[in-house]
């Protein structure tokens, strides 16, 4: 006999989209019956989230404030002839953290995890055990939808926390150390010091296609901990993912590829920064859109949703640009040149950029100049 569960909104995905709206609506709207349901066993995944100060606002800041697990004064960059200190506060939330939070502020009642969905609707849910959830609304944010609609590149990585026999002595993460041998186009590595013996180190790709080979990558992370002095007792953790890093495509084919008329979020809804595929800026945009909807029925949120993301699509065509550039007009082991250049502009002018908030200005302090790739190549990538 099918079980059948109501409630106002259900949120398919308990990851950082679903998680960020269901924590919004809670605080927004307690009196809203909101599921968030999730497949795994835990909210989150095996995920750390970063983000820089400047990519939310003040409001946003005090809703996400409780998810951060570590934070420091300003971060650093590395390239051949470069190192950059910026100073903009950095945050990381680590899936731990943010499990363990959501599951203090929303009602046990209210989370559904180990409970796979195998059928989303407009206005339903049925999950693998035979539940059926009938809701006022739906909201899927499982994920990506078909990108073979989109024409991408990617940011490919595998990262691992190591606890080391002795202190890195790193006071603050390096966001990009570009110095290392360049391979499967633009490398670098990513550090974020957890604890004085404590480190996430991630072997990082701008490469022409997703594929990952773990236990190469994991070689290269040992390699670069051993060329730095750092003797690693054990790894704690490990995470490997590939982000889009979009050009060109169908927003709408890809829109409907996760279903026509069903409400998305997150990457499913095409929410992330096309240059780097991170989605926590438009994550904690999306929930402070929803939390302030005054209709949440199937119909209303499929439209404001679809109106959300198109804009942020359209309001993007800089940063696909860009990607065309990097990964048309570029060779794969001269990519670093683009964002080292990109480094030296000013700090101010990054923040904006990672919050997708270029000005105008911006924009052309950006292309200003001879650019780091071949003039023929960047205007073929320029027009197309």
């Amino acid at each position: 006999m099918t079980r059948v569960r109501q409630c106002d909104l259900a949120i398919v995905g308990g990851g950082l989209a679903g998680g960020l709206i269901a924590l919004a609506l809670a605080k927004r709207r307690p009196e809203a019956r909101v599921l968030l349901i999730e497949g795994g066993e835990t909210l989150g995944g095996n995920h750390v989230w970063s983000f820089f100060e400047s990519d939310v606002t003040p409001e946003d800041r005090l809703l996400i404030g409780p998810l951060v697990a570590h934070a420091w004064d300003g971060y650093h960059v590395v390239f051949p002839g470069l190192r950059r200190r910026l100073d903009v506060r950095y945050n990381s939330i680590t899936s731990e953290r943010f499990d363990q939070a959501l599951r203090e502020t929303l009602p046990a009642e209210r989370v559904l995890t180990g409970r796979k969905a195998i059928g989303v609707g407009p206005r339903s849910v049925v999950l693998a055990d035979g539940t059926r959830i009938e809701a006022g609304g739906v909201i899927d944010a499982r994920g990506p939808g078909d990108l073979s609609t989109l024409e991408c590149g990617w940011q490919k990585f595998l990262g691992r926390e190591l606890r080391l026999a002795k202190p890195h002595g790193l006071q603050r993460p390096v966001v990009m150390d570009a110095s290392v041998d360049q391979a499967d186009g633009y490398r670098f590595v990513y550090l974020l010091p957890f604890g004085t013996d404590r480190l996430f180190v991630e072997d990082t790709y701008y490469s022409d296609t997703p594929t990952i080979d773990p236990a190469l990558l994991a070689g290269r992370v040992s390699a670069y901990a051993a060329s730095r002095g750092w003797p690693v007792a054990d790894s704690a953790r490990e995470e490997t993912g590939a982000l889009p890093v979009v050009m060109s495509g169908d927003f709408e084919a890809y829109w409907r590829s996760g279903g026509a008329h069903v409400a998305k979020a997150g990457m499913r809804a095409g929410l992330f920064q096309p240059v780097t595929g991170y989605s926590l800026p438009d994550a904690m945009r999306t929930a402070r859109f929803i939390a302030n909807l005054s209709d949440l029925s199937a119909p209303g949120l499929h439209e404001a949703l679809f109106a959300f993301a198109k804009r942020a699509w359209d309001e993007r065509g800089f940063y696909r640009l860009l990607n065309r550039m990097l990964f048309k007009a570029a060779e794969p082991d001269e990519r670093w040149r683009v964002l080292k250049r990109f480094y030296t502009l000013d700090e101010s002018l990054v923040e904006r950029f990672y919050a997708s908030r270029s000005t105008n200005m911006d924009k052309a302090r950006i292309l200003l100049g001879r650019p780091p790739v071949p003039i023929g190549r960047a205007l073929r990538a320029i027009a197309g």
